[in-house]
């Protein structure tokens, strides 16, 4: 056995240079002012320099992060840089159907308009290049108007309705009173706006989710969020506002008479225009790889399912696994482009020979770029997944759940529409349904017409009613988080009817888990004041 040597502690003669014994040195300090880009230029130092922050930040230009960015971020390919720069976008008199789109990233921070709280009969539409279609044009038009006009008369009809059956507390001030009874009717009434409405809403991603948001909208199928991809390039690589603009030049201009040297320095500093992440997105451009592979998927799904009939599917369904990973993946892929159940999908590709399998999957690698990633339908095989049928305005909620993977068909009329709870108290059914009805008709005759993107363009029509279907994949953590945040008695009755019946799956199929879940039964009454 060795022997072991004693070693004494350190004393500060001892400490070489004349040094101070070790302590805890542990500096904690927030970062203001600095470019996006040159902060995460900043940042990225630490791994190939001792600086401090604060001593990076110094010595760093605009010019230096961007030939940094250049070398390290596009020929090196290290893109968890990008990361590192957070940028805030308005995006603002954009369609519900283009902000739906363009919200569809795993990695998104946002704010939208709300249909619960604000009036949407005054927020505009968005109308599609028509070219020679005078006729797909007028309907489209007219159906567009018809729409806003029962959305307005649901609202009030349906308030009117409640104010009458609801009593006013006394503690509570008539406006609070109607003022939430209205948020009510709103629910009811959003069902009739059509994905042509016009909202706004603002986003903070990093610039490395920026980049690929881009790249994915520039790659889509309409033509509005084709632009709309090539307006956050801009917006990204441009000037962005400076929100003290204003107190700067009244700063300027008050120190022009006593201090004209600081003057000029703040009046410099104010001309100097700051471009959010204007290395970082400048390359982003369609992406060949999920056009392609679109175009290619759509065609294998239609040779696959040979316009079957679509089966009839509960509200949700929590699919059990399949019999191997590559069926998984292969029906996956096949799902996103087409519009049949998720279980229906799989049992088609689950009768397929071995071979056949691996064609639809090599269909969603062929194109694939050297540095794009595999497309969202190779992620699949978590343990929960559920297909939900549901209107969309209830997925637009439900599509702000991040910590699952969302894989989304097109919009179609062709799972037909739900009718809101509240319009039979207050007569306006018929209503309703005729609106959404002539909504779907329209639909049909658009996309059968001569218009540019006809197809594209008819989905605009589509009311918030129109039934929708998504495949969420999810663990057990997300399924009872959903469950019980979506059921409680505040939300919307649409997605708390689904998170009850995701609940009632689990407890199905997972009847040991299902007792931690603390849900609230959506078959009880609900008070119309609590929110």
């Amino acid at each position: 056995m060795e022997s072991q040597t004693e070693v004494a502690p350190l004393t500060p003669a001892a400490i070489p240079d004349g040094g101070e014994r070790p302590r805890n040195q542990t500096d904690v300090y927030a970062v203001h002012g600095a470019d996006p880009e040159v902060l995460a230029y900043a940042m990225a130092k630490y791994s190939r320099s001792s600086l401090s922050m604060k001593e990076s930040l110094r010595e760093i230009s605009s010019q230096r992060a961007e030939q940094f960015l250049n070398t390290f971020y596009f020929q090196y390919g290290h893109r968890s840089i990008a990361d590192l720069a957070h940028v805030a976008f308005a995006i603002e008199r954009l369609s519900l159907l283009a902000a739906i789109i363009l919200v569809d990233e795993q990695r998104w921070d946002g704010q939208e308009r709300s249909t619960r709280y604000q009036n949407f009969r005054k927020s505009g539409w968005y109308l599609p290049e028509f070219g020679e279609a005078d006729q797909a044009r007028a309907t489209y038009e007219a159906i567009i108007e018809r729409l806003f006009a029962d959305y307005h008369a649901v609202s009030e009809g349906v308030l009117a309705s409640f104010m009458a059956k609801t009593e006013r507390p006394a503690e509570m001030k008539p406006e609070t009173f109607e003022r939430t009874l209205r948020a009510r009717a709103f629910d009811v009434a959003r069902y009739l706006l059509p994905l042509a409405t016009n909202t706004s809403l603002g986003q903070i991603v990093n610039a490395r989710t920026l980049e690929m948001q881009v790249s994915r909208l520039l790659s889509d199928e309409h033509a509005e969020v084709r632009e709309l991809g090539e307006r956050l390039r801009a917006a990204g690589t441009g000037p962005a506002w400076n929100v003290h603009a204003r107190e700067m030049t009244e700063l300027v201009a008050e120190l022009r008479g006593t201090h004209p040297e600081l003057a000029n320095h703040a009046a410099t500093l104010l001309e100097r225009e700051v471009k959010v992440a204007p290395t970082l997105v400048k390359y982003a451009a369609a992406n060949p790889y999920q056009m392609e592979t679109r175009r290619d998927l759509e065609q294998a799904a239609r040779e696959l399912m040979q316009d079957a009939p679509i089966d009839a599917a509960p509200v949700v369904d929590l699919v059990e696994r399949g019999p191997s990973l590559e069926a998984e993946i292969a029906a996956t892929l096949l799902y996103g482009v087409c519009h049949y159940p998720f279980r229906q999908v799989r049992d088609r590709v689950a009768a397929l020979g071995e071979a056949q399998r691996a064609e639809i999957i090599d269909i969603g690698v062929r194109h694939r770029g050297r540095h794009d990633e595999l497309l969202r339908a190779f992620a699949a095989g978590e343990p929960l997944r559920f297909d939900i049928l549901m209107d969309i305005g209830g997925f637009r909620d439900m599509h702000r759940h991040r910590r699952c993977l969302q894989t989304m068909q097109s919009f179609t009329a062709a799972h037909g529409f739900d009718v809101p709870e509240g319009l039979a108290e207050s007569g306006l059914v018929s209503t309703y349904e005729a609106a959404t009805s002539a909504a779907h008709d329209a639909f049909a005759a658009v996309a059968a017409s001569d218009a540019p993107e006809a197809a594209a363009t008819a989905r605009y029509l589509l009311p918030l009613g129109t039934r929708c279907r998504s495949l969420f994949q999810m663990d057990f953590a997300e399924a009872l988080y959903i469950s019980e945040l979506r059921s409680a008695p505040q939300g919307h009755f649409s997605y708390r009817r689904v998170a009850w019946e995701m609940y009632q799956a689990v407890a199905r199929q997972h009847p040991a888990l299902a007792r931690y879940v603390r849900v609230t039964d959506v078959r009880e009454p609900v008070d119309l004041l609590k929110r």
